[in-house]
């Protein structure tokens, strides 16, 4: 019976892969781009229509997606027919190579889903400051730069790509955040600006930051390009830097590593995140947290991991350590943290941490542990800001003390989101946020051929982390939700969570509950390509070598 199943999934792979393979790639990152562009070019669309359109929009990238998983399948075998490969600008070699395999889809499913629920979620509502349809536009076109990141196949075309996201991304915190927050002191230090100043200095800070990363991992692409004569990532996986000396593998991880590290963003690089988070509006993020954070750590997986794996050996150690220092200052962080916005922040830079403490493993346990983080963050971030931000919309603050407790009562529906979100950020068995954890500290634990005598000390830390993590988001519930049901919040009319709300939540409650009983979902996907990916960039250092080895035996007249 297993076995007609599994032809029977095969059949329908093939079918929707021989159907799809020249076309649906392309389409998918074209329909929200196309969609972005249109809303920006017909200005008499009303918002209302304008939000509806995008929604339609969304729901058919996110179909597209779906087909797109199934047409890759099946995932033990990492080739997939879904590839696009023609020739982009000859004088420079540059191919438009557009393809998925294990590593790529559970990203592409996820970006869809966020997708679609932050478009059909500004139908109804309204952030402050109007102009939702250019709103809209921007979410599409931050879903297509995504999708676009997740299915390139070639390093100058993911360039472009990933920069596509960053500036109608800009947009959403420079014209659509907060601009009522109020001046904040931290200890003795000066006071941090507030109101429209705090909005400018957000969204200048999320611009000046990544476009510094970026410049960066041009220098490392363009520098790997030129000594390879080729930028096809897959011709560059194959030959594994066989054909990179040491020092440009080194160099280009450096500069590549540091350039997508200030994306995911690693420490000491966050510190843009926190503003641009508690000043954007809930679509962009929820888009920030559960997108834009995941190319960064995609980048490192499907650039530096298999085609600078002698670079990845210097660069690893001090990977991992920055991401430890993360996870713990992270959690510290959270656990002084007042505003629940900045809060959820702090945590994603510690939950990201493990992300990079998996890849930094360079072991097949830990870099799937890291995918997987990747999604269960994505899913679970992009609830808490959901509930973050519709609390917020409705006591005008995020402050946990002037929210008071006794949320569960007041708001039972918000409340118990909160409630599933926190449990599920600090690990809880059985949820999505568990699995990537445990995964990245037991690479980790066996990382001593990427890590050396680190790998053992950063896996304690990290549980550590996990430790921190219970405690900040414990202490959210303390604060929010248990207790009494405060008096100053009686006879306001503060309404619970709307029916669209929780049709907007539930998707990301599901998932996660999916994930955590079922990891398979997206192991199996991952498993094979990571294996496929590791095993070559170990064999192909030790045949250079092997070959230097030799070579050097004939200089000196041996046999």
């Amino acid at each position: 019976m297993t076995d007609l199943v599994s032809l029977s999934a095969r059949s329908v792979s093939a079918a929707v892969g021989d159907a799809t393979g020249g076309w649906i790639l392309p389409t998918l990152v074209a329909v929200p781009l196309a969609g972005a562009l249109l809303l920006l070019l017909v200005p008499r669309l009303g918002d209302r229509v304008a939000t509806v359109f995008g929604g339609v929009v969304a729901t058919v990238a996110a179909v597209l997606a779906v087909l797109v998983a199934i047409g890759a399948a099946p995932y033990h075998d990492v080739r997939t027919s879904l590839e696009v490969n023609h020739s982009w600008v000859p004088a420079l070699g540059i191919r438009f190579h557009l393809g998925v395999d294990g590593i790529s889809v559970p990203l592409v499913l996820l970006t869809a889903l966020l997708g679609l629920l932050v478009s059909w979620h500004l139908v109804r509502v309204v952030p402050p400051g109007g102009r939702t349809r250019a709103l809209a536009a921007c979410v599409l076109a931050v879903e297509g730069g995504a999708l676009a990141t997740f299915v390139t196949l070639d390093l100058l075309l993911f360039f472009v790509a990933f920069e596509i996201v960053l500036i109608p991304m800009w947009f959403v915190v420079a014209l659509w955040g907060d601009d009522t927050q109020k001046p904040r002191r931290i200890g003795r230090s000066a006071p941090l600006p507030g109101g429209e100043e705090a909005r400018r200095d957000a969204a200048f800070r999320f611009i000046l930051y990544t476009a510094f990363g970026s410049a960066l991992m041009l220098l490392g692409i363009v520098l790997v390009g030129l000594k390879a004569h080729t930028t096809d990532l897959v011709l560059l996986a194959h030959g594994a830097g066989a054909a990179l000396p040491t020092w440009v593998q080194t160099a280009a991880a450096f500069l590549i590593v540091i350039g997508l590290a200030v994306k995911t963003p690693m420490w000491p690089f966050h510190t843009w995140l926190p503003p641009a988070h508690s000043i954007a509006p809930t679509p962009g993020s929820v888009l920030l947290a559960g997108v834009l954070l995941k190319m960064g750590t995609y980048g490192m997986v499907r650039i530096a991991l298999p085609v600078l794996p002698q670079g990845m050996h210097t660069v690893a150690p001090w990977l991992g350590a920055f991401a430890v220092v993360g996870i713990l200052w992270g959690g510290l962080a959270c656990l002084v943290e007042q505003d629940l916005k900045r809060l959820v922040a702090f945590s994603s830079v510690a939950h990201m941490g493990f992300v990079l403490l998996g890849i930094a493993s360079a072991t097949s346990i830990g870099v799937q542990g890291a995918l997987f983080a990747n999604v269960a963050h994505g899913l679970i971030t992009g609830l808490l800001f959901l509930v973050a931000g519709a609390v917020k919309d409705r006591h005008h603050t995020a402050d946990l003390v002037s929210l008071g407790s006794g949320l569960r009562d007041r708001l039972p529906r918000l409340g118990w989101l909160l409630a599933f979100g926190a449990f599920a950020g600090l690990g809880l068995p059985g949820l999505a946020g568990f699995w990537g954890e445990l995964l990245a500290i037991a690479g980790t634990w066996q990382g001593h051929a990427a890590l050396g005598w680190l790998a053992k000390p950063l896996a304690v830390a990290a549980v550590i982390g996990t430790v921190l993590a219970s405690a900040y988001l414990l202490r959210v519930l303390r604060m929010v939700w248990h207790g009494p049901r405060e008096p100053r919040w009686l006879g306001e009319g503060i309404r619970d969570a709307a029916p669209f709300e929780m049709a907007v939540a539930t998707p990301l409650v599901l998932a996660t509950v999916a994930l955590g009983v079922v990891p398979a979902l997206v192991l199996d996907m991952t498993g094979p390509a990571v294996r496929t990916m590791l095993t070559a960039s170990t064999a192909a250092p030790a045949a250079a070598g092997a070959t230097q080895h030799g070579t050097a035996q004939d200089a000196g007249g041996q046999p």
